[in-house]
């Protein structure tokens, strides 16, 4: 047997290089948060082959005298820490292990020079040997430069991407930073081109996390952000989400931080998914930036080699803040609705070139048909127009011509007044500076859910019983399992029994859902209940249960409506939390000002 024996310290080195440096991204990000915890204002990084070939970090932050220079390449020595209390971590985090690790792998190069220093040092790390500081030239603050990253583990090298790759995560981890850390400026390049420029934002720190969340999640966020702000037990949330109709199909774009670090937390990440549940679709993730501040000594910040993942002393407490926050901010948006909704729209509407038609882009004229006087006009328009259902088609001419709507006063009104439905479908509403199209059967689904939700709220779900009782035929899978949640199904106001080993007969359903399409609905609630199996019990599904239910008991499309009905849709809409969306988070009206209809004909 081979005897024990200790590890070299370059060794060891390399060993801990494998957990804290993964990529050069890695390395990105351990020297800008030495940065920042230095005082910095300024932080340039500049990016060589995406990291291969040189990483350099360059801060006027406080800087560093001879004897902690050499001491900083040592493993396990910092400054963050002032008293041997792991709980009492105060920085962006302390592990020790960042800036040997590096130089374990790479060349790496630091020189640092203090304020009220009339001289900079500098210090160099070669695979692992070091040498001793000597004078240099330096401003102050510290540059890092780590070159030829990975030359003394070369099987490292086989790991990692393309050069763009490589930037894009460096990139990512900068923003990242950045987000927690607005009043601070911030440069990414590679000495061609600057990938990243955001410069320090001004004002309290509401106006520069707004500022700069534009800057690195762009303006349609900052535009359809909803603000965030909660406290229990000593814990404070703040920050911005975005509205349900303004979605990706990935969750690249949710910041988390805690006490002021960028983290990757699941726990985080499933509280967000559990606010956005019943108004957001399957894969589909809100963009989302929030800050945590909780006590040092209620949070484990070095669970993590890289300090991406943090642990909390009572983890139910902030997922309930999280989770009450998000949703209590969506409701308070009422019906709001993303403005890109309204931009889609606007770009769908637009034709695109086709010279077959004569139709030029509209980047080389506002409106494409008016090129000659013959050419056509987009291609749907002449549909649209023949299939265009007005209320009032019935009517005698004499009567159409004053058809029945509210005053003008419900112009102001957000939704408008009613002037028009189309297909059977849509309706279209006048504002006082446009107009407003209304699905209303998404529209009215998501009110039939929401007072559902809120009836089960106040104590129970009025039902009616049915004049005949509807027998829905079934897989004995199926059956089975509608019969174990009969009693969960009866507490949200459906009454269901077996009917023989292949069919269930419902006898009383909400009566919220009126003339509910009751077949379609148990046949929809029997398929999700399989799905989910017993992994989670119906009351963990509510929200879903009662999008199902208030899905099969809302206005069909293809229902002829009345101007009174259509307004009183239109007003409830306004009154309603989360009206703006469905409950898989398409929107259920869209705006356009008349200013982009205007647009839309060349008139502007």
């Amino acid at each position: 047997m081979t005897a024990i024996r200790r590890l070299p310290e370059t060794v060891i080195n390399r060993i801990a290089a494998g957990e804290v440096v993964e990529r050069p991204a890695a390395a990105v990000k351990e020297l800008v948060e030495n940065s920042l915890d230095a005082g910095a204002t300024r932080i340039d990084v500049l990016i060589r082959d995406g990291g291969r070939s040189l990483i350099a970090v360059t801060d006027d932050g406080a800087g560093m005298t001879p004897v902690e220079l050499d001491l900083a390449v040592e493993r396990h020595a910092t400054s963050k820490l002032p008293v041997d209390d792991l709980s009492a971590i105060g920085s962006l985090g302390f592990r020790g292990e960042a800036l040997p690790s590096i130089g374990a792998v790479a060349r790496l190069s630091i020189v640092s020079r203090p304020a009220d220093a009339d001289e900079a040092w500098r210090i160099t790390v070669d695979g692992g040997r070091k040498s001793p500081p000597e004078p240099a030239a330096h401003p102050p603050g510290t540059r890092v430069e780590v070159r030829d990253l990975f030359f003394a583990t070369p099987a490292r090298l086989k790991f990692l991407k393309q050069p763009a790759t490589e930037l894009g995560h460096a990139v990512e981890a900068v923003q990242r930073l950045a987000l927690a850390m607005p009043h601070v400026s911030f440069s990414l390049g590679d000495g061609a081109r600057t990938a990243l420029d955001l410069p320090a934002a001004g004002g309290d720190l509401f106006d520069a996390r707004l500022s700069r969340l534009a800057a690195v999640m762009g303006r349609a966020f900052a535009d359809n952000a909803v603000p965030v702000a909660a406290e229990r037990e000593g814990l404070r949330l703040s920050g911005l989400i975005s509205l349900p109709t303004l979605s990706r199909a990935s969750p690249g774009m949710q910041f988390l931080t805690v006490n002021g670090r960028p983290v990757r937390d699941r726990l985080l990440h499933g509280a967000v998914r559990a606010a956005y549940q019943d108004v957001l679709g399957h894969g589909r993730h809100p963009l989302a930036a929030l800050f945590l501040d909780v006590p040092p000594d209620s949070v484990d910040v070095n669970v993590h080699p890289a300090k991406a993942e943090v642990r909390f002393r009572d983890a139910g407490v902030v997922r309930g803040l999280i989770v009450g926050a998000l949703r209590a901010a969506l409701a308070g948006a009422g019906h709001r609705a993303a403005s890109t909704v309204a931009e889609d729209a606007l770009a769908r509407a637009r034709p695109a070139s086709d010279e077959r038609d004569g139709i030029v882009p509209s980047a080389q004229r506002s409106f494409a048909w008016h090129r000659t006087a013959n050419a056509a006009p987009p291609r749907g328009l002449a549909d649209a127009a023949a299939a265009f259902q007005s209320p009032f088609n019935n009517v005698a001419p004499e009567a159409a011509a004053e058809p029945a709507c509210e005053p003008d006063d419900a112009l102001a009104r957000p939704l408008g007044s009613a002037r028009a439905q189309l297909h059977r479908t849509y309706i279209v509403a006048e504002t006082a500076d446009g107009i407003v199209i209304v699905d209303q059967h998404a529209a009215h689904e998501r009110l039939t859910q929401e007072r559902l939700q809120a009836a089960l709220g106040d104590g129970g779900i009025r039902r009616q019983g049915l004049l005949i009782p509807e027998v829905v035929e079934l897989d004995p899978t199926r059956v089975q399992v509608l019969v174990d949640a009969a009693d969960a199904l009866a507490g949200l106001g459906l009454l269901i029994e077996p009917f023989g080993s292949g069919a269930v007969v419902v006898r009383e359903v909400p009566a919220l859902l009126g003339d509910a399409d009751v077949r379609g609905l148990v046949q929809d609630l029997a398929d999700e209940l399989c799905e989910h199996g017993a992994a989670l019990s119906l009351n963990d599904r509510l929200g879903a249960v009662c999008a199902t239910m208030a899905c099969h008991g809302s206005i069909r499309a293809g229902r002829r409506l009345g101007i009174e009905e259509m307004n009183a849709l239109l007003r409830a809409m306004e009154a309603t939390p989360r009206s703006g969306q469905c409950s898989h988070g398409r929107p259920t009206y869209v705006e356009l000002k008349r200013a982009d209809i205007e647009r839309l004909f060349g008139r502007r």
